[in-house]
């Protein structure tokens, strides 16, 4: 079994045994793949850090960082995270194993290879490998159609990036599980992309919309929210896009939601974004102080627009950016 054609996938190749090291080697190399070899684990931690690696094949047994520690490290990046990680060992207790399994391992080889074998798993993980690559090369299209709507208006300058890090810092002072603390991250980068249907002369208007121009307007949360919606990894994304122009007393947009039926993150993004647009220049006023701010938001409240015990919380956060 060979390597596909086109890419030349570079696998890591960790062992301190010089002969073991080799042999997987030539192996790989014969079979078409590009190999960086290491012989212990601080080498090995160098070269992910050096190179574009697609796979690592990880000897547990060695000196000063074990294939164990590697792994481990490897799976707690976001950059290596989903680098596929094969452990080759002579261990074959089940305590082995599940420390392994532990450390986010993708497969298992037992000492001495099968060529066969070898081979075999590294294609196939390397396949998996190969959607996941698809899937953020997807994401990162959606993130720059989302910087070039953002891009059209000069007042919105890294709002979208300032969103983000605010949903992000709220979620975790709310407790939110990472996979809910990911999605405010990509929903406040994406949260506007079907602006992309809108045309400029209603997106860049600087008077107020007609009512046949504001019907528009509204659509852009449904359309955001068809656009992601085939990004399997965005089913957290999507009530975000969809819901953040939702209101508590159910005046929002677009399906009129109340109270506690306007999902947690959405409710999040929008105080978030409140805040930033109030905070910064816009063509018909200058930028509101943060006391300002959060008194006009806090008036709103009182109008059953947004949710108070959020926006309690986001003021602390807030304040411990300014006392930072």
């Amino acid at each position: 079994m060979s390597a596909p054609q086109g890419h030349l996938e570079t696998i890591l190749v960790a062992d301190d045994n010089e002969d073991s090291r080799e042999v997987l080697s030539a192996l790989l190399s014969t079979a078409g793949y590009q190999v960086v070899s290491a012989a212990d684990g601080q080498q090995a931690l160098a070269r992910l850090d050096n190179n574009s690696i697609d796979l690592a094949l990880l000897d547990v047994v060695m000196p000063h960082t074990t294939g164990f520690e590697i792994c481990q490290a490897m799976k707690s990046r976001a950059e290596t995270r989903l680098i596929p990680v094969v452990l080759v060992t002579g261990l074959n207790s089940d305590v082995d194993r599940i420390r392994g399994i532990q450390c986010g391992a993708d497969d298992f080889l037992n000492k001495p290879v099968n060529k066969q074998e070898l081979l075999a798993r590294v294609h196939s993980l390397l396949r998996l490998k190969h959607f996941t690559d698809e899937l953020d090369n997807a994401e990162a299209v959606l993130f720059s159609l989302a910087l070039t709507i953002e891009a059209k208006d000069p007042y919105t300058e890294g709002h979208c990036d300032r969103l983000s890090k605010y949903s992000v810092d709220l979620g975790e002072k709310l407790g939110l599980p990472e996979d809910l603390r990911v999605a405010l991250r990509r929903g406040g980068l994406i949260h506007d992309i079907g602006k992309l249907a809108v045309p400029e002369h209603i997106l860049l208007k600087p008077g107020p919309l007609t009512p046949e121009e504001r019907k528009i307007m509204e659509q852009h949360t449904v359309i955001g929210e068809r656009i992601c919606a085939p990004l399997r990894s965005f089913r957290h994304v999507l009530p975000i896009i969809r819901h953040h122009h939702e209101k508590q007393d159910g005046s929002g947009y677009p399906d009129g939601l109340k109270g506690a039926d306007v999902p947690l993150t959405a409710r999040i993004l929008q105080i978030t974004d409140i805040y930033d647009a109030l905070t910064t220049d816009r063509p018909y006023r200058k930028a509101l102080s943060t006391e300002k701010a959060f008194s006009i938001m806090r008036e709103e409240v009182t109008r059953g627009w947004w949710d108070g015990s959020i926006l309690d919380k986001f003021e602390a956060v807030v304040l411990d950016h300014v006392t930072l």
